[in-house]
């Protein structure tokens, strides 16, 4: 029987995969619903060893098979579509599972020990959901901030036009809306 993880290295693992991901790279339809299947038949593979085990440690693999199978779909959906919201989702379906998995190994331990253990599996959780906000709101924030740059820009650029007249003037404007997306 293999050792399992730590719960202290079963967490560092967890925000690890936290960090923020690379824009995906989009897949074919045929190639989409080939991984879908593969993904099937890995969960099945994986639940199947489990039934070895006994005790926690079969829960616990249940468990992290439940957790692969999740991870790889929610991964596959990104790469099919490269919408930034499926890569959103799958940092949120890496802490889901990652605290699903390090909870189901809490269940070794006793007593307060124990409730330590769930409440700092919740914690890196937690931790991972509010930092994936942040990111969130950081990027609304940053766009935000171009716009309001952009559109300054854009009044500088248009009051320039204004010392110009007749078709200058028009052509610089039409420069200036293209320049700084007035369009």
């Amino acid at each position: 029987m293999t050792q399992l993880p730590s719960l202290k290295s079963s967490l560092i693992v967890a925000a690890v995969l936290l960090l923020p991901l690379s824009q995906a790279a989009t897949l074919s339809k045929v190639d989409y619903k080939a991984g879908k299947s593969l993904i099937s038949t890995a969960y099945k593979a994986d639940k199947a060893a489990c039934h070895r085990l006994t005790a926690n440690a079969k829960d616990i693999c249940q468990e992290e098979a439940k957790a692969k199978e999740k991870m790889a779909l929610a991964e596959i959906e990104y790469s099919y579509t490269g919408k930034p919201a499926d890569g959103r989702k799958v940092q949120v379906v890496r802490a889901d599972t990652a605290y699903d998995v390090a909870k189901e190994r809490c269940d070794d331990q006793k007593g307060n020990a124990r409730d330590v253990c769930v409440k700092e599996a919740k914690a890196v959780k937690v931790k991972a959901l509010a930092d994936l906000t942040l990111e969130k709101k950081i990027g609304l924030a940053g766009q935000e901030s171009m716009d309001a740059k952009r559109d300054a820009d854009y009044k500088v650029a248009a009051e320039k036009c204004d010392a110009t007249t007749g078709d200058a003037k028009t052509n610089c404007i039409a420069m200036a809306k293209a320049k700084y997306g007035k369009i």
